[in-house]
């Protein structure tokens, strides 16, 4: 046991890439949650409508495409419902199976909320100069296509950032 000596901190080496990509992707998604909350959608909601578009897309296939655990997915269908933008309904390749089907109005709000996160990231986009954009989004791109493709597997479960929605 050390009595009366102070631990140094280690010193960094590398700047903190994960403080960055987690401090920059909770801010984008705090924006992105204010601006869609001006038409009353989350971004859970505007994931499920503008992936089920068009699509005969499962609540599961939705529920993996937005990241949703089976609860969140089931919550945000019913919220879709009863706002008359979705409907549940059996799939028509699969009986057993039902889809989420996008009301004439799920689709024209869809239009909206797409065109509301287009304007939120060009927004960010913009903060950056013609030439690092384009490297931004190349060097973006090739981390979310290469090295951090793909989730490794942990001990435990890997804490995410927390989300607030409105």
């Amino acid at each position: 046991m050390l009595v009366g000596m102070t631990a140094m901190a280690p010193t960094r080496t590398v700047p903190d890439v994960s403080f960055l990509l987690d401090r920059t992707s909770h801010v984008l998604r705090t924006r992105i949650a204010a601006a869609l909350a001006e038409i009353g959608l989350t971004a859970r909601m505007h994931c499920v409508l503008v992936h089920a578009v068009g699509e005969e897309r499962t609540q599961a296939q939705l529920a993996e495409i937005g990241d949703m655990d089976k609860t969140t997915m089931v919550v945000t269908v019913d919220a879709l419902e009863a706002a008359g933008l979705a409907q549940r309904r059996p799939s028509s390749t699969d009986r057993r199976a039902r889809i989420i089907a996008v009301t004439a109005e799920g689709a024209r709000v869809a239009g909206q909320s797409q065109a509301i996160v287009d304007r939120v990231h060009a927004e960010v986009l913009a903060t950056l100069g013609e030439r690092d954009r384009g490297i931004f989004l190349r060097v973006m791109e090739g981390l979310a296509t290469g090295h951090l493709a793909e989730s490794v597997e942990t001990p435990g479960p890997v804490r995410r950032a927390r989300q607030r929605e409105s």
